[in-house]
């Protein structure tokens, strides 16, 4: 895409299926890496990830001729093969169907980036939904709340 030019700054954030708590804190960072490398193989920036124990956040600085939702779908189906690999829980792993993702310009990646590499403390104070549903009011997103505090797929 020569003389293309852009400044695509994108947080996604999903959730453990049924927003299980099945992301044990000894394999963050191996699984921060290998994200890491999901993210570089598609030509996306990583600029921060962070994984608690039931959901994931994700700050990418992101090319114009990458689909969105491919690479979602991409991040999530991998990671799934890699952590039941690893074995790192009983059953089957899996992430939840859907995902936010939010826009931010330059000028907020620093506070981004902060704020995600902060999810611990974060997280003793907020909890996911809540943290989800501040999202989504926030950038203005309409939502069903339902999908918000129950823990369903969908």
């Amino acid at each position: 895409m020569a003389n293309t030019y852009s400044q695509i700054y994108l947080h996604f954030v999903f959730a453990v299926k049924h927003r299980g708590n099945l992301i044990n804190r000894k394999h963050k960072e191996e699984l921060h890496k290998y994200i890491t490398s999901l993210v570089h193989a598609r030509n996306a920036k990583m600029l921060a990830v962070h994984c608690m124990p039931d959901h994931l956040h994700l700050f990418v600085g992101f090319r114009p001729d990458i689909h969105i939702s491919n690479f979602v779908k991409d991040i999530k189906s991998k990671t799934n093969v890699f952590i039941n690999a690893k074995k790192w829980v009983r059953g089957k792993f899996n992430w939840q169907e859907g995902f936010g993702v939010f826009s931010y310009s330059h000028s907020h990646i620093d506070n981004v980036v902060k704020y995600i590499l902060n999810q611990e403390d974060h997280h003793r104070k907020v909890t996911f939904q809540e943290e989800y549903r501040e999202f989504l009011e926030k950038f203005e997103v309409p939502f069903e709340p339902r999908f918000i505090f129950e823990s369903i797929d969908g």
